[in-house]
């Protein structure tokens, strides 16, 4: 059989979905593999990289003599209209927002597997691509505010004076929110989170940081994800934390509910409240915003309510396309373990009785067989008079967002 890796097309997307550890590893099943002409120079993989780990290396993949299509963004209609039949594709999905290709994937027979749809148990963490881009998105965050934050994050204690710790907080202690308690605390701040997850308060002093505990409903939906509290309980935590935020330096937030827009958790009047200088970080800027104003790939300078000074506000946009190398590394190496798992002497065959296998499908057979995909298209068909098959829908959430526990 054989897999093709594609140079990713979309702008500013650096990252690839196979590196030569991984053609190794899939050739090392049986695979023969096929790989776009510099499909991996921005993560530092050479063409000869990939010929030296057993891939043959192409100008352009022919999509219809191909069994097994991995790639890292969602793929375009046109793109699953080309692939063959019954050939499989491998990589992140993003079902509730790209309808149109999730119709043309069923259309065309495709058996296709969200990364994002990884189930959340044990065995399965080898696969599970939201977590390690996540690890990378609140490692990166934390560098962009370092970066515009016009003092040291560390004490230090000097001759000419002392210079006090930067405080940072951060919202949102999922696996982008640890990692990014985990690296402030690194860079020397003094760093404060909170979360509306219960079990998040453990999470946070592991890290290194200092949980704020807030007098509201705890939120914890199935497999350790947020969800979304009701209107008046989230003005009432916007209250309760405009004090904290007032009084940090940094402010990173990364909040996110699956299959929804992202939560809003800081107003302007906040920023606005904060010292001059300050820096915002939203990393869920591209899913709709935890801070009010915030705009992808955009830095905004926001007056402060004194009219004193300014506070910046990053859209966080393609935080771990930033660093493509050791994105690429994980998400390969994710992308690698579900094909193994579904391959047996050189031949992909995925084994729906396995809960991973089934749990990942979005389209199998011309059938959506993720639910809550398969509801959304029904819906938008209603809309058009139109049908989409759906009897082997399977339950299950969609997962665009960063956030949720280990």
């Amino acid at each position: 059989m054989k897999a093709g890796i594609a140079r990713e097309a979309l702008d500013g997307e650096r990252r690839v979905a196979a590196t030569p550890e991984t053609v190794k590893q899939l050739v090392g099943l049986g695979l023969a593999v096929d790989i776009e002409s510099g499909a991996g120079l921005a993560s530092g993989h050479s063409d000869d990289d990939y010929r030296q780990a057993g891939a043959s290396v192409v100008q352009s993949l022919d999509l219809g003599a191909l069994d097994v299509y991995c790639h890292v963004r969602p793929i375009e209609p046109s793109t699953a209209g080309a692939l063959r039949r019954d050939s499989v594709t491998v990589g992140l999905g993003s079902p509730s927002s790209e309808l149109p290709t999730v119709r043309a994937l069923a259309a065309g027979g495709i058996t296709s597997f969200a990364m994002e749809l990884v189930p959340r148990i044990s065995r399965a963490q080898s696969m599970d691509a939201l977590t390690s881009q996540a690890l990378v998105a609140g490692y990166r965050c934390v560098l962009e505010a370092a970066m515009r934050l016009p003092r040291f994050f560390p004490l230090y204690m000097t001759a000419a004076g002392t210079i006090p710790p930067a405080k940072v907080l951060v919202l949102g202690a999922g696996v982008a929110g640890l990692q990014a308690i985990g690296t402030a605390k690194r860079l020397g701040a003094r760093v404060s989170a909170n979360d509306i997850r219960p079990a998040s308060a453990d999470e946070v002093a592991s890290m290194g940081g200092t949980f704020i505990k807030l007098d509201l409903e705890t939120a914890e939906a199935s497999g350790g994800y947020a969800r979304e509290l009701s209107a008046d309980r989230g003005v009432l935590q916007r209250a309760l934390l405009t004090p904290y935020v007032a009084q940090s330096d940094v402010l990173i937030t990364t909040a996110a509910v699956p299959g929804r827009r992202a939560p809003l958790l800081v107003s302007r009047e906040m920023v606005q409240g904060m010292r001059p200088g300050s820096v915002v970080v939203d990393l869920a800027a591209e899913s709709g915003g935890n801070v009010e104003g915030s705009i992808p790939g955009q830095d905004i300078l926001v007056p402060c309510a004194d009219g004193q000074g300014t506070v910046t506000l990053v859209g966080i946009k393609d935080a771990a396309s930033a660093m493509p190398a050791d994105a690429s590394r994980l998400f390969a190496k994710n992308v690698a373990n579900l094909i193994a798992l579904m391959t047996r002497d050189g031949v992909v065959s995925p084994d729906f009785d396995d809960e991973v296998v089934a749990g990942t499908c979005l389209t199998h057979r011309g059938e959506v067989r993720h639910s809550p995909t398969a509801d959304a298209l029904t819906a938008l068909s209603g809309l058009a008079g139109e049908t989409v098959p759906l009897e082997s829908a399977q339950p299950g959430s969609d997962r665009p967002g960063t956030e949720g526990a280990h």
